[in-house]
């Protein structure tokens, strides 16, 4: 039975062993895993985050051509000069990357122009041109009058959007009102680092324009028409990195723009910038030690998840492999106490069976044999009588089925009759015993009775023929009675100190071969609680044992 015993042990350890090392190379293949998922991840998003930098940097730029630009071109009251001027100041202020904002004061004419576009009987050209910005000297605002032009010629931001302006109104369908998207898409240029724009005619003179297009009018009229050009420099859009972990630097480049010094250690990505930027792009670039921190604050997170995983894992493993074991060591106590306890029945059983076949099948029995015959008999019904008690009073104790009697007794009677009636059934045990502090206390003296007759049993028992001695003591320190039972027996390992109270265990040495069921010290440790006390052990291998029992003073006195 202990080789199959050892060898479930083994089997047990060794299969949470495999099931642990299985789970160990599980995990780490899972946190390389994870490592890689975590590079691609943020590699991917190196690339993909991009358009996010991208759009909360051209954010001013949208909201300059979506909301400014068309606010002043459906201005229907015109420019001057100065409320141009006014009007590039708070733009400057609020949109830096616009550098420089040219002003065409024109004129929609029946007649011909010298400057600008002539196209049928409609002439379009400017009066005045004005340049504004913060880098512009004030003698060089304006740029061109009619009657000064100062050889500055109109040039093709003007015609472009002249000639832009004859072509739609040569298609305009005078019978439907065009759309404000329709009229703002044809009334504007983008190109680069430009954007050119008219303001925006109602649609009677739109009309007009039609008109004035297949014949003289007469009177001739004349339609004021301002056009305002914005001269913009990329290298002044604010860069708003979103990703500060993950790009390391963000510059504007042109489109042609290839470093030369780039190597293998470095992550580059770029995009176009849109509109009248797209001879430019947003240049992306990041060390790879740079990136390799932010794969390690994403991968973190994950490994302590597949760690906790794994915790978990290994955790339940080894209460599995606790409980088995436990299981095992319970099996093996039940299965000993059964053999023994079948051991403790059989002798007392066996010899009261064999005194009573002697007595049955002899013809006479002298008075010696009657009383040899008696003593057998009464000997062995008292270990029967005992055994059973002892079982019968450990049920009632752990199921608090009785009730702790309080009785006066006095301590030095009460130890010279149990060292009495142990002397008398082992002539060889020598005891000795002292007592201070106190004569009589309050308790309940059969099961006081049996706590002594345990340690006492438990001294001769496990003391060599020579040493078979024990030492009592009794004493009141600090309002308590403390016990010591002290023998120069075989002692307990350290190993085992902690499991000698357990129901069922028993010391595996040449004195526990025989006839002991494992329950003596755990029906003391139940009878010590029993009575509200406290008890401990002191032992050296080979030296003996000090068994200490702390129990409440009561004394009615």
């Amino acid at each position: 039975m202990p080789s199959e015993k050892k060898s479930g042990y083994r089997k047990n350890f060794s299969l949470i062993l495999t099931f642990i090392i299985l789970m160990s190379v599980l995990f780490m293949l899972s946190l390389v895993l994870a490592y890689r998922f975590s590079t691609k991840f943020i590699e991917n998003e190196f690339v993909s985050e991009k358009v996010n930098v991208l759009e909360q940097s051209i954010k001013p730029y949208n909201d300059f051509f979506q909301k400014k630009l068309p606010e002043v071109s459906y201005y229907n009251g015109y420019l001057d000069s100065a409320t141009a001027s006014n009007f590039v100041d708070t733009v400057l202020l609020e949109y830096p990357f616009v550098s420089k904002v040219i002003f065409y004061d024109s004129e929609v004419r029946n007649s011909p122009v010298n400057d600008g576009l002539n196209t049928g009987k409609f002439s379009f050209g400017p009066k005045s041109i004005y340049q504004f910005g913060s880098l512009v000297p004030k003698d060089s605002v304006a740029l061109f009058s009619r009657d000064n032009t100062r050889n500055f010629i109109v040039g093709d931001d003007f015609n472009t959007l002249a000639l832009k302006l004859a072509s739609y109104i040569e298609s305009l369908d005078t019978s439907r009102v065009p759309s404000p998207d329709e009229l703002f898409s044809n009334f504007s240029n983008v190109r680069s680092n430009k954007i050119t724009y008219l303001n925006i005619p109602r649609v009677e003179d739109l009309k007009m324009y039609k008109s004035m297009m297949r014949k003289e009018l007469d009177p001739q009229p004349v339609y004021q028409q301002d056009m305002l050009s914005f001269h913009l420099d990329p290298y002044k859009i604010r860069i708003i990195n979103t990703r500060p972990l993950l790009f390391q630097y963000i510059k504007i480049e042109p489109l042609t723009y290839d470093p030369l010094d780039i190597s293998t250690s470095y992550l580059t990505t770029e995009i176009t910038l849109p509109g009248p930027f797209s001879d430019y792009k947003l240049y992306f670039i990041s060390s790879k030690s740079f990136i390799d921190k932010e794969i390690r604050s994403y991968f973190l997170p994950i490994a302590l998840a597949l760690l906790v995983f794994y915790s978990i894992v290994v955790l339940v493993a080894f209460l599995i492999y606790r409980n088995l074991n436990i299981n095992q060591k319970m099996f093996k106590l039940q299965y000993d106490f059964m053999n023994n306890l079948t051991h403790e029945f059989k002798t007392p059983v066996s010899v009261i069976k064999i005194a009573g076949n002697n007595i049955k099948s002899a013809t006479t029995l002298t008075e010696r044999e009657l009383k040899m015959y008696g003593k057998i008999l009464d000997e062995e019904a008292d270990k029967l009588n005992g055994l059973m008690n002892k079982l019968l009073a450990f049920t009632q104790i752990e199921n608090k089925a009785i009730e702790l009697n309080q009785d006066k007794i006095s301590i030095v009677d009460f130890i010279e009759s149990t060292i009495e009636s142990h002397r008398l059934k082992h002539p060889d045990f020598n005891f000795t015993y002292e007592t201070s502090g106190f004569k009589t206390f309050v308790t309940d003296p059969v099961l006081l009775g049996s706590l002594f007759d345990n340690l006492a049993e438990n001294a001769y028992k496990y003391s060599p023929p020579e040493r078979k001695k024990l030492h009592i003591s009794a004493r009141l320190i600090k309002g308590k009675v403390v016990l010591r039972f002290t023998d120069n027996g075989i002692g307990i390992p350290a190993s085992e100190i902690n499991n000698i109270f357990k129901k069922f265990f028993r010391i595996q040495n040449q004195y526990n071969q025989n006839g002991s069921v494992g329950l003596g010290l755990a029906f003391c440790k139940e009878l010590v609680n029993f009575m509200n006390g406290e008890i401990t052990v002191k032992s050296k291998v080979n030296k003996g044992s000090e068994f200490k029992i702390v129990l409440p003073y009561i004394d009615n006195d």
